[in-house]
């Protein structure tokens, strides 16, 4: 009987702690999408594991702490849609997504300060830095022309911007705007 009661216990330890995700899931226990680590004051899941991360530990990354997001996190955030011209084929496409500001913001980054090294799934690696994110109004985009995007194409997540709509950015070749947008994003590392 007191075997029962021990894994009974055991069974329903995991709810008791909804903070804590499993490695590779993000809280509503689908599988992570994007893994936010660093300088954040927010986190939802524990150390890197080798094994249920071994993608993230084959690139070098290391974390004890992060904050994981499933496909149902991120599209329940306030989400704004963009309408860039893309390098890919040259036309306007409408990207839809949570600003990477408000992601920021739900690991408990506030303020300008510091960098962000975003990390693709082909182990591309750009940094800006959180101003830029915020300045270029950077969203983590969900959907490409009002469909989820598929891993093995540009997605599940890019982050992304319009590059149309900023002097600055716009003036360049349209091959040069998006040096700092990686495809296939899974990781933040922000950077203080």
């Amino acid at each position: 009987m007191k075997k029962r009661n021990f894994l009974a216990a055991a069974a329903l330890a995991p709810a008791a702690l909804p903070s804590l995700v499993h490695a590779g899931e993000g809280a509503g226990g689908s599988p992570a999408l994007l893994t936010v680590t660093g300088a954040i004051t927010k986190t939802n899941r524990g150390p890197l594991d080798s094994v249920r991360d071994l993608m993230m530990a084959k690139q070098k990354i290391d974390f004890q702490k992060a904050h994981a997001f499933d496909f149902g996190m991120l599209t329940a955030m306030p989400a704004v849609t963009i309408k860039p011209t893309i390098e890919y084929d040259k036309k306007p496409h409408t990207l839809h997504g949570p600003l990477l500001a408000d992601v920021l913001k739900a690991c408990g980054v506030t303020g300008d300060a510091g960098k962000l090294a975003m990390r693709a799934v082909d182990g591309y690696s750009p940094t800006i830095s959180i101003a830029d994110a915020r300045k270029y109004r950077f969203i983590v985009a969900t959907h490409l022309d009002g469909k989820p995007m598929p891993l093995g194409g540009l997605g599940p997540l890019w982050a992304i911007y319009d590059a149309d709509h900023f002097p600055d950015m716009a003036a360049k070749p349209i091959d040069q705007r998006f040096a700092h947008c990686p495809w296939a994003l899974y990781h933040v590392d922000v950077q203080a």
